[in-house]
């Protein structure tokens, strides 16, 4: 596994030093966006260890209500550039929902989501659980054991409703491939349905992340997808139990990415290089020395111009443990991953795996070639400037040679099947027959038409 290297004393160059090279900015007042998540912290650590200043930004960064708000910025140009969910730039540039061309050169994390179920539904869930020696519940957890309570609610006419933050998140990807990994319909989309609930059994909807808690706690959904603090926030307020994380779902899988229009790139091509310059650096800090900077993370996130969350339900997942029922607290160090194992690299296989599961669930409504995946996932991952930036980085003294990818055709390795919940391999130079290979969802030529999957 890619570990990255300890940073010597000898590579933290003070910022008169790292500004002697600054790039000629097109522009140099910037705003951005995020929503109040943990994995917005490569965000609010470039600011506030000054590597944007290093770099001669003058950057102000700005909360959104809102996945849709927060993506209408970008477009707009209110917002120069956004935290986005990974399948926002994909969506816009193939014109599902808002159409706009949005492209990545920086992947801000991996993993770091969970699924939090009610109490009362882990109540019903815990029979068809198996424990461990100790009398722990035994993980990761198959919706296997979820899918005779969704039958009984069923039986008793009530709709199961599950909360997700938006269509296009990786939140409502992983929380279709949990339910179908255990047997449990999901639902398509259609375009004449954008409800996602056709044939479904489990009934997904959106709900803002910081909203999550208090939306499970007043009944409306039973359970829900969505990345830190929320799930732990149930845990401490005592409303509910996390059942997996996406961690254990998927091992190292992509999360989400900074997000900026491609004609900002094209009309300011240094001055992206340059944020892609200070992102690094934050992803740097924030993993290095085996996580020694993460509590240092956890008290910068609390404030409440960034998460806004109690710092001990911020540290339960950033520091490397996770804690499922009260006092269930697990050692998970990759739950956040900030840099190591390549993170910061914009795959064009995790765009791809995106496009997949658009297609599995009829976001994207008839079939596609192969050709088609590669050349969607190349003008939106842009790889090429990610690698101009580390380049000039390591160049500086500022990042480690050994620490990046400059050999890459873009695409990982397969992820092996023993890595994924399910236990089906994941390739993304062959995404039609990945799509084949998954027992639930949308393959070859079918089409979702009138309320049906038809082919």
């Amino acid at each position: 596994m890619f570990r990255i290297a300890t940073l010597t004393t000898s590579l933290l160059l003070t910022a008169t030093a790292a500004s002697a090279e600054l790039l000629e900015l097109e522009k140099d007042e910037l705003t951005f966006g995020f929503i109040k998540l943990t994995d917005m912290a490569p965000l609010a650590v470039a600011y506030e260890n000054g590597y944007f200043l290093d770099e001669g930004l003058f950057v102000t960064l700005e909360a959104q209500a809102n996945w849709k708000v927060l993506l209408d910025g970008v477009i707009d140009g209110q917002l120069d550039g956004a935290h986005m969910l990974a399948g926002q730039p994909l969506a816009a540039t193939i014109g599902y929902g808002t159409e706009a061309h949005i492209i990545t050169p920086f992947s801000m994390d991996l993993n770091g989501n969970g699924i939090t179920v009610s109490n009362e539904v882990w109540e019903a869930m815990k029979p068809n659980v198996p424990l461990m020696e100790d009398g722990r519940p035994q993980h990761p957890i198959s919706a296997e054991a979820l899918a005779p309570v969704v039958e009984s609610y069923a039986a008793e006419g009530k709709p199961f409703n599950m909360g997700m933050v938006f269509p296009v998140s990786t939140h409502n990807y992983e929380l279709r491939y949990w339910l179908a990994a255990g047997g449990i319909e999901p639902g398509y989309y259609s375009p004449t349905d954008v409800s996602g609930t056709i044939g479904a059994e489990a009934f997904l909807s959106v709900t803002p992340p910081p909203q999550m808690p208090a939306t499970l706690e007043a009944g409306t959904i039973y359970g829900y997808a969505v990345g830190e603090p929320w799930n732990q926030q149930a845990v401490a307020k005592g409303i509910g139990v996390p059942v997996i994380t996406d961690y254990e779902m998927w091992k190292n899988n992509p999360e989400k990415v900074f997000g900026i229009t491609a004609e900002f790139a094209e009309e300011n091509p240094n001055t992206t290089k340059a944020i892609v310059k200070a992102l690094i650096r934050a992803a740097i800090w924030l993993d290095e020395n085996d996580n020694a900077n993460r509590q240092a993370a956890v008290e910068m996130l609390a404030r409440p111009e960034y998460v806004g969350a109690d710092a001990e339900v911020i540290a339960n997942s950033m520091t490397g443990t996770f804690e499922y029922e009260k006092g269930d607290v697990r050692e998970v160090p990759d739950f956040n991953v900030f840099f190591r194992y390549n993170a910061t690299y914009p795959y064009y296989s995790d765009a791809i795996w995106y496009l997949t599961q658009m297609r599995r669930w009829g976001q994207i409504a008839e079939p596609q070639t192969d050709e088609w995946f590669f050349d969607t996932a190349e003008s939106v991952y842009r790889p090429d400037i990610y690698l101009e930036a580390a380049r000039l980085l390591v160049d500086q003294g500022l990042a480690n040679e050994a620490d990046f990818p400059w050999d890459s055709n873009g695409f990982k390795e397969p992820t092996p099947a023993g890595d994924i919940i399910d236990g089906i391999a994941y390739d993304g130079s062959q995404p039609n027959a990945y799509l084949e290979s998954l027992p639930i969802g949308l393959k070859g030529d079918q089409r979702v038409v009138n309320g049906e999957v038809q082919g």
